[in-house]
């Protein structure tokens, strides 16, 4: 009895570990840099953007005049946004164990500089970045891009 007493409790300790954990996998990045004016649009709703906030696909970053933000992306993709600049993180789908995934983002306005990650590393094809004017599918490791309205 003893047993399984200890087994249920140690699953039940598991179980909810594994519930705190799951909510985690809704996040896609996280911000590392604000400067100036950033604000996040989810949902509808619009809020100022501050270091350590967990973003989401379908997040949309709007930099002021004065805003740049960097993001780390779950796969380690670095994402720069530089002032006057709308970013909007379509998708992203990523697993840890084999790097495979989908990342695909809209610069809607200003500029975007780019470390790919392991999405883009493992499957080049998977990384895309549109603009108002082009679709950038990305081949190598680095690259910037500017839009305008």
């Amino acid at each position: 009895m003893v047993q399984l007493s200890s087994l249920r409790r140690a699953g039940s300790v598991g179980l909810l570990a594994l519930a705190v954990a799951l909510p985690a996998w809704a996040e896609v990045g996280q911000v590392k840099i604000v400067k100036g004016q950033v604000t996040l649009e989810r949902k509808g709703q619009s809020q100022p953007v501050a270091v350590g906030m967990l973003l989401e696909a379908a997040d949309i970053l709007k930099t002021g005049v004065d805003g740049a933000v960097g993001i780390t992306m779950r796969d380690n993709s670095l994402l720069s946004a530089g002032p006057q600049s709308v970013l909007a993180l379509e998708r992203f789908e990523f697993d840890p164990t084999t790097s495979a995934g989908r990342f695909e983002a809209q610069l809607q306005r200003g500029t975007l500089a780019v470390v790919s990650g392991r999405i883009a590393k493992q499957s080049p094809q998977a990384m895309m970045v549109r603009t108002p004017s082009a679709v950038l599918g990305v081949r190598g490791t680095e690259f910037v891009v500017a839009a305008s309205e």
